[in-house]
């Protein structure tokens, strides 16, 4: 498998549910399922069979984060400079709706639109890596083709 590239801050949160549910979550979801065999018949026991559901789910989560968490290639943004690049929190404003937007362009393991991280597969990041402030960019998306102008690159 390929390493990704991540941020600090991603790494962090990967590393912060990791640990919330080895020490939280599974321990809870083991007694419960203990709990539950007390009462009996597991085969028509449903608190049994929802707890072990949901211990399915969080072991594999497990294992998922501990995946990612090996195969991450943390870049720290604020020791780099330049033109657009991963980790680079870039201002656009649209050229058609003069709206600014601002995003970090992030690993896809981090990536949330809704919150301005953006992933770095995405045709956006794609079309401004390598730009420097004042370009103009053109993004082809699904939706259409939207110009954009670089108003500012921030490493931080």
């Amino acid at each position: 498998m390929e390493k990704f590239p991540m941020t600090p801050r991603g790494m962090t949160a990967l590393q912060t549910e990791l640990k919330q549910l080895k020490s939280v979550e599974r321990p809870a979801i083991i007694r419960a399922i203990a709990e539950a065999r007390e009462h009996g018949d597991l085969s028509e026991n449903a608190e049994y069979h929802s707890a072990r559901e949901k211990q399915s789910f969080i072991e594999g989560r497990i294992k998922e984060l501990e995946g990612l968490i090996s195969l991450a290639d943390v870049i720290d943004p604020s020791k780099m400079s330049g033109s657009i690049k991963f980790g680079a929190t870039v201002t656009l404003v649209d050229e058609d709706t003069e709206v600014e937007k601002t995003y970090q362009i992030v690993g896809e393991q981090e990536a949330d639109i809704e919150n301005g991280l953006l992933n770095i597969k995405s045709p956006l990041a794609r079309a401004l890596i390598g730009k420097e402030e004042g370009d103009s960019v053109e993004v082809r998306t699904p939706g259409g083709t939207r110009d954009y102008e670089v108003t500012a690159v921030v490493y931080k």
